[in-house]
């Protein structure tokens, strides 16, 4: 039996009963976090591009825009979401799997449950438990033992398709095999590569919105009736054959599925970039505040970072040490750093087009000199060695190996709030706190529109 198969079954059978108290509240964290970094995206390049879109679309209706009064078809709406949700690179990371879980579940859920409506707190719990689960597990055993980073896929986007497909397909209430021939559908469309980030392209953002957007699409298709792929996964010219060259992993794929759930293993990221620039970041803040290293103080710093990073997050070299973009910044080592030493802290203001000008930051990234040792590879986030020498010939070095965010330092349902506040300005007060309390006990929930009204003006 395909492993689309298994998931299908296991999208139609899993109850709100069947999830532990640890895998509900840390539903309830991702679902909390990525309506603010939604928020906080919707300004930014990309998401502006894509909602008015949108907008000039029309159509019926039925889902909201976050931020808005816009309402148009769920698709759409869960297209504009995801984007915004996006573009700040904000939204949770499983940093085993290499990827973003939430942005392929929640805008899904959101826009589908308000279309479809009276759907409760408890069933979004359950179908965005599900959709993270199913994201996470896809990951993982892609290329078990490899770096995925080097298959050249952005694999948040490429599993997007049919992750996004069961998480909608299970709000609609499909039974097994419409949800099977959902997740075929949604094989049908499966793109989404790393050229983006390389490049520095707006289109890094979009690429979970065009996933969702299709997945939704895909259930849809099948609740009328049309056939998707049965072998979507494991096929002859299955997802993984196709994509994968075979190189998969079925037990990691399928173990102890519907009682084991990745979610509890995603961490929700503190800064607005990259997840693996992050053990960097949290090495440059304590030379800059225990240290009290300062950047007129410098006179070289030395990155030593592995191949995989210097690859993804270093190179090209010139457009790391001075963004050509904001993507650029939010995939860069260098500039992570050199942002922690200058403004002690990272936040939403390091990575705008107006930050890539700052000469301070500019000048402490061109003092930057990379090196190479695979040793420090680990799962998760490859950390960062940073060696600073300073003018009068001190010599200040740090590696963080579990950064803020990790299971070992997780950010607290508290930790969420506070950084759903920093990204939800654009919001009243009022209904800040608000949608915090009432996502802090969504299991209670009659009808989750009562959060959307708050998410909208």
């Amino acid at each position: 039996m395909d492993a689309a198969v298994e998931f299908a079954r296991n999208f139609a059978n899993t109850k709100y009963e069947d999830l532990s108290s640890e895998v509900v509240d840390a539903t309830k964290k991702e679902i909390l976090d990525l309506m603010g970094v939604a928020l906080g995206g919707i300004s930014q390049p990309g998401a502006t591009h894509v909602r008015r879109l949108m907008e000039a679309w029309g159509g019926k209706e039925e889902s909201s825009i976050i931020g808005g009064s816009l309402k148009v078809p769920a698709p759409n709406a869960a297209q504009a979401n995801a984007t915004m949700a996006h573009a700040l690179d904000f939204d949770d990371v499983h940093e085993a799997a290499v990827m973003h879980p939430g942005i392929a579940a929640i805008p899904v859920a959101l826009a589908v449950a308000e279309a479809e409506g009276n759907f409760s707190g408890r069933e979004l719990i359950t179908a965005t438990a599900l959709g993270v689960d199913m994201m996470c597990r896809l990951a993982l055993a892609t290329t078990p033992g490899k770096n995925p980073i080097d298959l050249g896929w952005h694999l948040t986007s490429l599993f997007g398709f049919v992750g996004s497909a069961a998480t909608a397909a299970r709000i609609m209430g499909l039974p097994e095999e419409k949800i099977v021939d959902a997740i075929g559908i949604g094989y049908h469309q499966c793109a989404g590569n790393g050229q983006c980030v390389k490049d520095g392209a707006l289109t890094k953002r979009l690429g979970p919105g065009f996933a969702i957007k299709g997945g939704i699409t895909a259930a849809l298709l099948a609740k009328m009736g049309v056939t998707g792929s049965t072998n979507s996964f494991e096929g002859e010219w299955g997802l993984y054959q196709q994509y994968m060259d075979g190189d998969y992993s079925r037990e990691i794929l399928l173990e102890d599925l519907g009682k084991r759930f990745e979610g509890v293993h995603v961490a929700i990221k503190p800064y607005p970039c990259c997840r693996g620039i992050h053990p960097a970041i949290d090495a440059g803040l304590a030379l800059a505040i225990e240290d009290g290293v300062r950047s007129e103080h410098i006179k070289e710093i030395v990155l030593t970072v592995t191949e995989a990073h210097l690859s993804l997050l270093c190179t090209p070299e010139d457009a790391k040490k001075s963004p050509r973009s904001p993507v650029d910044a939010q995939f860069s080592i260098p500039w992570g750093v050199a942002s922690a030493i200058v403004g002690k802290r990272v936040g939403l203001d390091n990575f705008t087009e107006k930050a890539i000008t700052n000469s301070d930051v500019l000048e402490v990234t061109q003092k930057m000199r990379l090196e190479v040792d695979d040793a420090l590879s680990k799962p998760g986030p490859d950390p960062t060695r940073i060696k600073i020498i300073t003018h009068d010939g001190n010599v200040f070095e740090k590696v963080v190996h579990t950064p803020l965010g990790s299971l070992d330092r997780p950010m607290s349902y508290d930790d969420c709030a506070n950084k759903f506040r920093d990204c939800a300005k654009s919001l009243d007060p009022d209904r800040v706190e608000q949608l915090i309390e009432l996502v802090g006990t969504l299991e209670q929930v009659d009808d989750i529109r009562a959060i959307i009204q708050l998410l909208t003006t």
